[in-house]
């Protein structure tokens, strides 16, 4: 995994959490017990220091950036989807942050509140606890319920489990099988 130390700060990661080999770490970024980087992720610490608190996931291709004040920080089993960017934000305990998402300086997402796929939650905004935002530019459409509210409760236990299952499973592949009918049929 790319690790990076800047100006004397370097990233410290837990023994039990799980970064992805293509993950990248830089400055003072901080990864707690149980949780996981995954592929393609970027962490950059160099204006201000990111925590990933424990059992906390940041999914493939996100990026987590920021400066010191607010510091970047994703709390206790909260999941950061794919493809998203969360600069100088705190994300709390087991909120979830949708695929695609943007969530910008100052804002505080709730604890075991939603950010809808694709939202973009505007610099300064707060999402109380258990709400869901949607929109660009990010507006409360309600409480979390129903199908949105089991991504919330399931998914830190889910990704926990995934991660210990790459950790002992992934490895690289120095030329890919071939099956029948793929490589060289003449197609």
């Amino acid at each position: 995994m790319p690790l990076f130390a800047f100006e004397g700060h370097e990233p410290t990661v837990s023994p039990s959490a799980w970064i992805a080999p293509t993950a990248t770490l830089v400055g003072d970024v901080r990864v707690e017990a149980e949780a996981s980087i995954w592929y393609g992720a970027v962490l950059r610490a160099d204006f201000g220091t990111i925590i990933v608190r424990r059992g906390a996931n940041v999914q493939d291709g996100s990026v987590l950036h920021g400066g010191a004040d607010p510091v970047t920080e994703i709390g206790a089993g909260a999941t950061i989807g794919h493809l998203c960017v969360v600069h100088g934000a705190l994300v709390q305990e087991e909120a979830l942050v949708g695929n695609g998402s943007t969530v910008l300086d100052g804002v505080i997402v709730g604890c075991r509140a939603l950010v809808a796929a694709g939202a973009t939650v505007p610099p300064g905004m707060k999402i109380p606890d258990g709400m869901l935002a949607v929109g660009v530019p990010a507006r409360i459409a309600g409480p979390v319920t129903g199908g949105a509210q089991r991504w919330v409760e399931n998914n830190p236990q889910a990704y926990r489990e995934l991660a210990r299952r790459h950790a002992a499973g992934v490895r690289p592949v120095t030329s890919p099988a071939a099956s029948a009918g793929d490589v060289g049929a003449g197609r």
